[in-house]
């Protein structure tokens, strides 16, 4: 197994996270291959504090060998380090950071990898490199010819995906619809599928308090009911809605497989709120499997060596457990 590592934008703390994550966690039979310059990931190995790992020059990723405390790096110099400096937005990082991103897919597509693990980028960077992509998941979107990717959160057993992302919420209410519920749930359940997770029932969260108690506090819920009763005529394991003070929870306990969230902040705040650091974020609906650490490239710590690797270990541990059983088509 053949797991790629992005290191992000090459001024934040990417390249730190994951060398500290490489030399904090590993898998025996896992040869762990980084996109990105050489000359950075050395650099930050001389951060106060730093981990020593041993950086092995890889051609391609079929060179990669596995064992704890190596990282295979597909060297891409693309950084002028007489003008480089950590913790500043910069195009040449912003484009450093797409061609990293770019070399990682072209690799996942060929079957030269079986997953992407992805460190942070900055958007503001991307912007100036006049990249035409807002973040991450428009470019493997993009680069995979996927439409509307799927995102879906993971901490411990707790999954959530969002059936409303970067909206205002007020717009989030309206797009709870019967259309957009059924075209979510059925690939919601695709997904798992793809990850391998076969069994088990996904909840479809309510949107108002107690989901509205019978229409005492809101009728969006009855377009809930309708999908649900519907999804289910399709052999679909969906229940809901269930109400979002509790259907988080009942997950951890393993109630639910997998939690629908009608909103950004409905999921986020309950995966953040049980553990901040070890969320992390999955790119599903894609032929390709993408992890990756759920925060962004903190410039005001980069270079200092105090950055937290423990998302970044956390995504590489769950693209280890998840590649075996990917599959491109569920």
């Amino acid at each position: 197994m053949r797991i790629g590592i992005t290191i992000g934008d090459p001024a934040g703390v990417g390249p730190e996270i994951v060398l500290k994550a490489v030399s904090a966690f590993s898998v025996p039979d896992a040869a762990l291959v980084a996109f990105g310059d050489m000359r950075i990931l050395k650099r930050a190995m001389g951060y106060p504090g730093m981990p020593r790992i041993a950086l092995r020059p890889a051609a391609s990723p079929e060179d990669a060998v596995a064992g704890p405390g190596i990282l295979n790096v597909v060297d891409i110099p693309c950084i002028q380090m007489d003008a480089f400096q950590e913790g500043r937005e910069d195009a040449a990082c912003g484009r450093a950071a797409y061609r990293y991103i770019e070399e990682s897919i072209h690799a996942a597509m060929a079957g030269s990898i079986d997953a992407v693990c992805t460190a942070p980028i900055n958007k503001v960077s991307l912007h100036m490199a006049e990249v035409p992509y807002i973040g991450h998941t428009e470019i493997f979107a993009a680069l995979t010819g996927t439409q509307d990717p799927l995102t879906m959160f993971q901490v411990d057993s707790l999954r959530i995906f969002f059936l409303t992302r970067h909206v205002a919420l007020r717009k989030a209410c309206d797009m709870v619809t019967y259309d957009r519920l059924m075209d979510y749930g059925r690939r919601c359940m695709r997904a798992l599928r793809q990850l391998g997770v076969c069994s088990g029932t996904m909840a479809i969260a309510g949107l108002n308090p107690h989901s509205g108690d019978h229409g005492l506090f809101g009728s969006e819920e009855e377009e809930i009911v309708k999908a649900v009763r519907d999804l289910r005529a399709e052999g679909l394991d969906v229940e809901g809605p269930a109400s979002a003070d509790s259907v988080f929870h009942q997950a951890l306990q393993g109630r639910y497989s997998s939690v629908l969230s009608l909103y950004h902040d409905q999921g986020h705040i309950a995966a953040k709120t049980y553990s901040f650091d070890r969320t992390i974020s999955l790119t599903l609906g894609m032929p390709i499997l993408r992890t990756s650490v759920d925060h962004g490239t903190a410039m005001d710590i980069a270079g200092k060596g105090i950055a937290s690797e423990t998302g970044m270990a956390e995504a590489l541990k769950a693209a280890c457990s998840y590649a075996p059983a990917f599959r491109r088509e569920a």
